[in-house]
């Protein structure tokens, strides 16, 4: 199943009733409206991204591997049944949150600032508008970098972050190769520098911690000027 079926699948899902779903670290509670039910007790409904939520949340909090259909449909608090009625298995779901972030990263490589310009210019948007990715998608984006290649899925998304990796390192390189960064550090070893970087926001920034609103121009601000003093 490719990533846009995966998607389109868990979109035409319809809703399911479902009990609270507590909010994990990695993510925000999902939205839910509220229906009767024929005993006339309230219940929540959850709809097919809110159903997509739940799983990342339990897939970042466990891992993929020790995660289950039972551990997903008691998170969400509906039967196991229910749920391989929206998607085949918990790949899918997998594959769906894994597109989502890469599609945001790899939508950031066809703006007009990343495509124009000096490579030090493009460099630094690319780098505010990965910061800006990452903290919006922050669970998704989580999952993705956590992949260890288990699965087909896995071995998928890691191929993708490969080609989004390099990238960044062509235009390091170039940038190098017009006297825009300096000279005294390997390409290669400046790429990876700075993918950790940012990737490492995901250790430790949370939502509504911090000033999430400079945070992006602030990494570019140290990326491009550094921390520490010439010795």
């Amino acid at each position: 199943m490719t990533a846009a079926e995966s998607s389109a699948s868990l979109s035409a899902a319809g809703p399911s009733a479902a009990g609270p779903v507590a909010a994990g670290p990695a993510g925000p509670a999902p939205r839910t409206r509220r229906t009767r039910a024929g005993d006339g007790t309230r219940r929540r409904v959850y709809d097919a991204e809110s159903l997509l939520a739940v799983a990342v949340t339990e897939f970042n909090t466990r891992g993929y591997d020790a995660t289950s259909m039972e551990d997903l449909s008691r998170a969400a608090g509906i039967t196991k049944s229910s749920f391989y009625h929206h998607v085949s298995g918990k790949e899918e779901l997998l594959r769906a949150a894994l597109a989502r972030a890469l599609d945001g990263l790899f939508g950031i490589l066809d703006e007009p600032a990343a495509r124009e310009g000096t490579p030090l210019q493009r460099l630094r948007h690319i780098v505010f508008r990965q910061v800006e990715v990452l903290t919006s998608e922050l669970p998704y984006v989580t999952l993705l970098l956590r992949v260890r290649g288990n699965t087909e899925t896995e071995r998928w998304a890691l191929a993708r972050r490969r080609e989004f990796d390099a990238s960044i390192a062509t235009l390091v390189t170039d940038a190098l190769a017009a006297g825009q960064i300096r000279s005294d550090v390997e390409p290669a070893l400046a790429a990876r520098l700075l993918s950790g970087t940012v990737n490492s926001l995901i250790e430790w920034y949370r939502p509504g911690r911090g000033a999430a609103k400079t945070l992006p121009a602030d990494v570019v601000r140290v990326v491009s000027e550094g921390i520490l003093p010439p010795s």
